[in-house]
């Protein structure tokens, strides 16, 4: 079993969710008293959100290098960016290290593209809803992107923030959340992208009339498949 390297901690509420799956996800399959082999960064939220929003993407994309080749160099052998939004900087992150780099919006793109879909709605921070990083990404796997009306961006984007990233977990929110993935839908939306780790703590498959694809399950399932030598991505 290879060692997986995670930047984590933005939040920390979302990687605690990665760790528990990545670990679910190998004892499920080797069983006994297997678990994954997992180092993590946990880096202060405060920070990166402060770098955030003084849109200061080089120094984000700075620290989040540094502490990946911090990982290569204690032994991980594979890398994980636990966010969405920070992939926005992900070529400095790949381009610091050696090890394979599991981009989450490939592995994303791998699933829709493998249900068949080629229109998907995506929900995220609006950084991930706004920025061009994420569509583009898709869209080289031949995805097309819909992203929610600004009133409901906002609404998306302040529910994470605000809510999630805090371990907050409101039935209104969820049902703000519903209302504009029903309007993604109507606008010919065939799956909803869930393109922020801490939206599958508040959405899951029973709150949309299409199918989700949940960013942070993916994500932890290819890790996996790469750690334990079933996958020949990246």
């Amino acid at each position: 079993m290879k060692t997986i390297g995670v930047l984590g901690g933005m939040s920390w509420e979302s990687s605690l969710e990665w760790y528990r799956l990545a670990n679910e996800r190998v004892h499920g399959r080797l069983g006994g008293h297997h678990s994954a082999r997992i180092l993590l960064d946990s880096l202060d939220f405060a920070v990166i959100e402060e770098m955030q929003a003084r849109d200061d993407w080089d120094a984000a994309g700075a620290l989040l290098a540094d502490r990946a080749r911090a990982l290569e160099g204690a032994g991980a052998e594979v890398l994980v960016l636990c966010t969405n939004t920070m992939h926005l900087v992900a070529d400095r992150i790949q381009n610091a290290v050696t090890i394979p780099f599991l981009h989450i919006a490939d592995v994303t793109a791998e699933a829709i593209a493998a249900s068949g879909m080629q229109t998907v709605g995506l929900l995220g921070t609006a950084f991930t809803m706004e920025r061009p990083f994420y569509a583009e990404r898709l869209a080289t796997h031949g995805i097309r992107t819909i992203v929610p009306e600004e009133d409901d961006r906002a609404a998306v984007h302040s529910v994470i923030y605000d809510e999630l990233v805090h371990g907050v977990i409101r039935e209104e929110s969820r049902r703000r959340y519903v209302e504009v993935i029903e309007r993604l839908v109507s606008r010919g939306a065939e799956g909803i992208i869930l393109g922020c780790t801490e939206i599958e703590l508040l959405i899951s498959a029973a709150d949309a009339p299409v199918p989700v694809f949940p960013t942070t399950a993916l994500h932890v399932d290819a890790a996996v498949d790469l750690a334990l030598g079933n996958s020949s991505t990246p």
